[in-house]
């Protein structure tokens, strides 16, 4: 069993920065896609971006030149590096895990089997 466990969520001003970070334990992490998901009140779970085990990235189209995903294997831990934040990323964040996901359901929650408590992100403006 996976567990993951995301850290770095805070409150900034808009067009600040922020890292999240979502570190696993249990399982092969290297094998797992990665995905980071945020939620706002009324909404349902949203695909922000993902990385596969080849590395190979994803990302939503609201965040694309703005957010990266990457990930270090050796610490079992995925980042989403968020730059020249806004109002409209103010969310949970939570970061999901799937194994053997194929490419057209990365986007799709339902298709992951682990996930983190989420952590607060706070864009002011």
């Amino acid at each position: 069993q996976v567990q993951l466990v995301e850290s770095g969520g805070g409150l900034v001003q808009a067009g600040g920065s922020l890292r999240l970070s979502c570190a696993a334990s249990g399982g092969t992490f290297s094998r797992l896609t990665i995905a980071w998901f945020r939620l706002t009140p009324g909404k349902e779970r949203t695909f922000v971006a993902a990385i596969r085990s080849t590395r190979t990235t994803h990302y939503a189209d609201s965040v694309k030149g703005r957010f990266t995903i990457s990930r270090d294997n050796a610490k079992n831990t995925v980042y989403l590096q968020m730059n020249s934040l806004i109002p409209d990323d103010t969310a949970v964040y939570y970061c999901a895990g799937a194994a053997g996901i194929i490419l057209s359901s990365i986007p799709g929650h339902v298709h992951y089997d682990y996930w983190g408590q989420g952590t607060q992100v706070t864009v002011s403006s």
